[in-house]
């Protein structure tokens, strides 16, 4: 792997099952893996780690957004809404035409969308 390439994004939620067919379908195009036990979601080589919130970390909208690329922006965020995403903040212009927004996910998690 590169050095400074993304590894792995950490998504911290309350029910880890149902946190694994949530963002199944928000990312459709993940593979899921078991490594050593513990099952995770592939997505582009991203290692895309869903875990039991707990008193160190808890879920929820604070800090860091990791932003995700779509071709087709309107598309994705209606898409992502209709699986029960929240518009959070957005859609707003930036640079090069491109649009951005964050939604969050049935836990309080921020997913960011550029495109």
């Amino acid at each position: 792997m590169p050095e400074g390439r993304i590894a792995a994004v950490l998504i911290h939620v309350a029910d880890q099952e149902a946190g694994l067919d949530w963002y199944s379908q928000a990312f459709p195009q993940a593979q899921r893996r078991v490594v050593e036990g513990f099952t995770l979601l592939d997505v582009g080589g991203i290692s895309l780690e869903i875990v039991p919130a707990d008193a160190k970390v808890s879920s929820g909208a604070a800090g860091t957004v990791v932003y995700w690329h779509t071709d087709n922006f309107a598309a994705e965020l209606n898409r992502l809404q209709a699986l029960g995403a929240v518009l959070y903040r957005g859609p707003m212009a930036i640079e090069e035409g491109q649009q951005m927004a964050q939604v969050k996910d049935p836990w309080g998690n921020l997913l960011g969308l550029r495109g």
